[in-house]
């Protein structure tokens, strides 16, 4: 079992940056891969970034490229976002998923999930 808790989220100006963080608890976090999805009012979950078991394998939705980038740690049990180059359109909850078991690491097919995180952004 692994519970996930979310933090960093907030208020930014366009152009700023936040850094959000998961805590895992659980002595197998090295053995699950990590993701991160977002939740706007009114709209579907979607894929935010992937990170494997190791680190060493990253992915990024294409709205996000450039701007953010996950990171793990896995002696402290960690994942993290660094997003950069904030804009009103990344305003949503953000969520940390560990453990994909679907077809694609870019879809919602994660087991456990923490309770998320507001981010938003203002014009």
């Amino acid at each position: 079992q692994v519970q996930l808790v979310e933090s960093g989220g907030g208020l930014v100006q366009t152009g700023g940056s936040l850094r959000l963080s998961c805590a895992a608890s659980g002595r197998t976090f090295r053995h699950y891969e990590m993701g991160w999805f977002r939740q706007a009012p009114g709209k579907e979950r979607e894929f935010v970034s992937f990170i494997s078991m190791s680190g060493s394998t990253t992915y990024y939705a294409d709205s996000v490229k450039g701007r953010f980038t996950i990171s793990r740690d896995n002696a402290n049990k960690t994942v993290s976002l660094q997003m950069n180059g904030l804009k009103p359109e990344d305003t949503a909850v953000y969520y940390c998923a560990a453990e994909w078991r679907g077809t694609s690491p870019r879809t919602p097919e994660y087991t456990y999930w923490g309770q998320g995180t507001q981010v938003t952004v203002s014009s």
